[in-house]
């Protein structure tokens, strides 16, 4: 049973933040650190502080030969049974690292070269130089260092959706990056069927990781090793082209040298720049967010139903009555349609020491579309303010006041009004320009009829065909993140 049916959150996939696991059984998807490194919020500050001073303290005890300090930095990793990612089959069962991790692992990284030699940095490299650790380990390790900020994200998760948290449940190790121990105490979960439950932003989670073994080999270190073969006039792996080109073939790279781990470990710690190279190029690009398809493909649940959210906001009866289930309802939408450019919604987050309160911020963590052109325009945009109007009457100024003075240069400015219709519509969409003119922040006012073209877009986007007879100029799909309709609104608001 997924989480959003035990609790009946009355919510699919799509409109979860959170991978919807299943309550007992896993899900075939890891989190990827890379991923968390690129997230521009204070929470994957706080969980990179916490990956590099948790690594960077194995990696200092494992060279000085402090056996004790390893053992207890690394005995302290347990099973994360709690966030049911994974491949176990059958119930959760975790890998079990406490003895492995502690000596095999240890042991390990104690003897590599690429330890030594300084190719081991990250957490991640240990997926490329030791052996039996891939995506599965270094995903349950991850979860272990940053179980702090995890908790703190289920409660968040909890406390938006409904769902029951248990007082006094032990915590488990919790990394303290200031100074460099595990504690452990006790914290409020959620406990499905008596079990701790560890919600996981779907940001964060991939089917592989950012630094592909496969990719590394194929596309950085072959290339290495045909460019020495070919310079070599001694090679015997060369065949001479028409025209008297040199050329080494893949095949013979892979016969000659291998491709097994062990094989690219061992040529790789021969041409340490090869790899230091690959990870440079690596780091300039943020990983792609793992998308609706793709996790409703590993996740066995439903894509977003774009037009069922859309009719539940269109359906909700206007007035102060309805006002939750207006402000839930459009966050549920929202929240589909703008993924993977802006995640983590919170819900009433509080602002100046709780003198004012938003009702959905969103962080941006957009790499293209509308919401990472506004970035590119030196428009902040940390974060994305929604508020939402059930009015019965016309939304005026003292609203557009109200979000705007939400705006910070820290916080970011820009924000969407969502409300139900405007008598002038022109006239309240002139007034939004105004307040940006006034270097007050940006402001996109929605109504219904809106929401039903963002929803248009979107889809067109997602059902894109190229035309039958192609046209003389070539023609770029549109990406569901360009958003249209946003655009028109912004050269509206600066013309």
């Amino acid at each position: 049973m997924r989480v959003s049916e035990y609790y009946s959150l009355n919510r699919n996939q799509g409109t979860l933040d959170f991978v919807d696991v299943d309550t007992a059984m896993d899900v075939p998807v890891y989190i990827d650190p890379s991923t968390i490194r690129h997230l521009p919020d204070d929470w994957g500050k706080e969980c990179i502080q916490m990956l590099t001073t948790f690594f960077d303290s194995v990696l200092d005890a494992v060279r000085h030969g402090d056996k004790a300090r390893s053992d207890y930095l690394l005995g302290n990793l347990g099973e994360p049974n709690e966030t049911h990612l994974g491949i176990s089959k059958g119930i959760s069962a975790g890998r079990g690292f406490g003895k492995w991790m502690r000596e095999e692992f240890a042991a390990k990284l104690a003897q590599s070269q690429a330890a030594e030699s300084g190719l081991i940095e990250d957490l991640e490299d240990t997926a490329f130089f030791i052996d039996k650790v891939g995506k599965d380990v270094i995903s349950d390790v991850t979860t272990n260092i940053i179980r702090g900020p995890l908790i703190a994200y289920t409660q968040q998760m909890a406390l938006a959706f409904g769902i029951p948290l248990i007082e006094g449940v032990d915590s488990g190790p919790v990394w303290n990056a200031q100074s460099l121990k595990w504690e452990n105490g006790l914290t409020d979960l959620p406990l499905p069927e008596g079990k701790r439950l560890l919600l996981v932003p779907k940001a964060i989670v991939r089917r592989d990781l950012h630094l592909s073994q496969s990719d590394y080999y194929r596309n950085h270190l072959v290339p290495t090793l045909q460019a020495e073969e070919e310079a070599d006039p001694r090679s015997k792996l060369v065949s001479v082209l028409k025209g008297g080109k040199r050329k080494v073939f893949k095949k013979e790279i892979d016969e000659k040298y291998g491709s097994t781990k062990p094989d690219v470990r061992r040529e790789t710690i021969a041409r340490p720049s090869v790899y230091k190279h690959f990870k440079e190029i690596k780091s300039q690009v943020a990983p792609d967010v793992i998308s609706h398809a793709e996790l409703s493909l590993a996740s066995d649940t439903p894509p977003p139903d774009y037009k069922e959210l859309l009719k539940a906001v269109l359906d909700t009866p206007v007035g102060n009555a309805e006002a939750n289930n207006y402000h839930a309802r459009v966050e549920a939408l929202l929240t589909a349609l703008f993924y993977p450019s802006l995640i983590m919604p919170e819900m009433e987050h509080e602002i100046h020491e709780g003198r004012k309160r938003i009702d959905i911020t969103y962080t941006n963590n957009a790499k293209e579309g509308f919401f990472a052109f506004l970035v590119r325009h030196k428009i902040p945009v940390q974060y994305a303010f929604v508020e939402c109007k059930n009015y019965g009457h016309e939304v005026s100024n003292p609203e557009l006041d109200q979000l705007s003075s939400r705006f910070s240069p820290l916080r970011g400015k820009f924000g969407i009004l969502a409300c139900r219709s405007f008598k002038n519509k022109d006239r309240f969409l002139n007034r939004c320009r105004d307040t940006a003119l006034d270097h007050r922040g940006f402001v996109v006012a929605l109504d219904d009829d809106d929401m039903a073209r963002l929803v248009e877009d979107v889809m067109a986007a997602l059902n894109w065909t190229p035309p039958a007879t192609p046209p003389k100029q070539p023609q770029v799909p549109p990406r569901v993140e360009d958003y249209p309709l946003l655009h028109e609104r912004y050269k509206l608001l600066v013309s």
